[in-house]
């Protein structure tokens, strides 16, 4: 094995721990909503708002951090950001009241606004197009793993020593990666990139704007439009469905927590793999077989959802295999999708790309699904105890009011293919432009 190839392996074995870690701390509040929601007295959509906040930021602060990623050292930009985001985690675990808690998880935002464009930009130049998706993928599992350990962990520590106990004890994995990156051997720009580099590199002293050259690339536009329906998605889930397990179905924390752990995130380790296999062949065959790839499994995965909200009360197994089932479907986005960036976007703008694509999917997607879904809960358990004529709030309504407003997932997930259908007609043409040095 060659120096390169040993360090392009440890550095996505680091990556992929950064990434767990990310998500890891980043899904945290949505693990332990409940206890949170009840301790400082918050209604959903004021629940939902945490996430607002966080990912506003998030996205904000990414989009220099997306810039400094094309300019300096990325492996240090990496480190710095792991340090902060876990500083902040534990942070978390001493706020007095909603407005601490909030400006914790600012501090989280920023930090954690580092790894995407740094982490991805690194995958592109380490490993070349014809292992791009499955190297993606490896690093993407970081997020149904973080997912499932967010839950399982959280929800044990929360019940066992209180929700405070757990962001303490996130800070240390944190600080120990960050350490791990610095060891990581930064390697040259575009150092897969082949004919493409060549052609991008004399476009540098070009007096465009960066993020002008990558909004001219079409298949960009569908991509980022299929980013915002899928985090309003994605985001919405993972806050609301473990209040909606304990609140519908009855489960105590520990157990909407495994149930959560499992069905939207281990689940998704098998839409990875498979995704990043089975893109990377599609691939092969045709240049758009990576969307089309997405796109269907979005398409397949909303009726799962819808199945799994069709269910009457303490149906929980049945639940958590749907939600299973959907989750395995739409997590081959993020080993496809996030390659196909990759394959129209020259090398020397992909940090560029990915923070602009995730100021959009973010601002305009996750920023909103927590705080709609919230808003809609707290709408319909309005509606429900109106309709009852009670003139208090009941936990009942509480469940009934989550319950309706789910609804609205399975819908988006159908826009959401729709949309990487779209990227799949423009994808084929980009690809010819990047390869060709095609001026952006």
């Amino acid at each position: 094995m060659t120096d390169e190839r040993r360090n392009a392996n440890f550095a996505l074995a680091v990556l992929f721990g950064v990434n767990l870690m990310n998500f890891f701390d980043r899904q945290m509040v949505g693990a332990l909503a409940e206890p949170i929601r009840l301790e400082f007295g918050l209604s959903d959509t004021a629940l939902g708002l945490v996430n607002t906040v966080f990912v506003l930021v998030y996205a904000c602060v990414g989009l220099p951090l997306g810039r400094l990623t094309d300019t300096w050292l990325r492996t240090r930009l990496i480190a710095i950001g792991v340090t902060v985001w876990s500083g902040f985690t534990a942070a978390s675990g001493l706020a007095s009241g909603f407005w601490s808690f909030i400006a914790m998880r600012i501090g989280v935002g920023v930090g954690e606004a580092s790894c995407a464009p740094a982490a991805q930009s690194l995958i592109g130049d380490l490993f070349p197009a014809g292992r791009r998706a499955r190297a993606m993928a490896i690093f993407m599992m970081g997020l149904p793993l973080g997912l499932f350990a967010a839950y399982l962990l959280s929800g044990f520590i929360g019940e066992r020593w209180g929700w405070r106990a757990a962001f303490f004890i996130a800070c240390i994995p944190g600080l120990l990666l960050a350490a791990l990156v610095l060891l990581v051997k930064e390697p040259g720009r575009a150092a897969a990139g082949g004919r493409a580099a060549v052609a991008v590199s004399g476009q540098q002293t070009a007096p465009d704007s960066p993020y002008r050259r990558v909004a001219r690339i079409p298949t960009m536009w569908w991509i980022v439009l299929s980013g915002m329906l899928f985090n309003f998605n994605l985001y919405a889930v993972n806050a609301f469905q473990s209040p909606f397990l304990q609140r519908f179905h009855e489960l105590s924390l520990r157990e909407a927590s495994q149930v959560s752990a499992f069905s939207l995130g281990l689940a998704g380790v098998i839409g990875l793999l498979l995704g990043g296999w089975l893109g990377d062949r599609l691939h092969q065959r045709r240049a758009n077989g990576r969307l089309l790839l997405a796109a269907t499994c979005l398409l397949l995965g909303a009726p799962c959802v819808f199945l799994a909200l069709q269910l009457p009360k303490g149906s929980v197994t049945a639940f958590t295999l749907l939600m299973g089932a959907s989750t395995a479907l739409i997590f081959a986005y993020y080993s496809t999708v996030y390659s196909a960036i990759q394959d129209v976007v020259p090398p020397r703008l992909r940090g560029t790309a990915v923070a602009a694509y995730f100021f959009a999917m973010y601002v305009l997607g996750a920023a909103f699904g927590t705080t709609v879904m919230g808003a809609l809960s707290d709408y319909f358990a309005k509606a429900a105890m109106l309709a009852a004529a009670a003139s208090q709030m009941a936990p009942a309504f509480k469940a009934a009011g989550l319950h309706s407003a789910m609804y609205v997932i399975p819908v988006l997930m159908v826009l959401c293919a729709g949309s990487l259908y779209g990227a799949a007609r423009t994808v084929a043409n980009d690809m010819r432009k990047m390869q060709n040095g095609t001026e952006l």
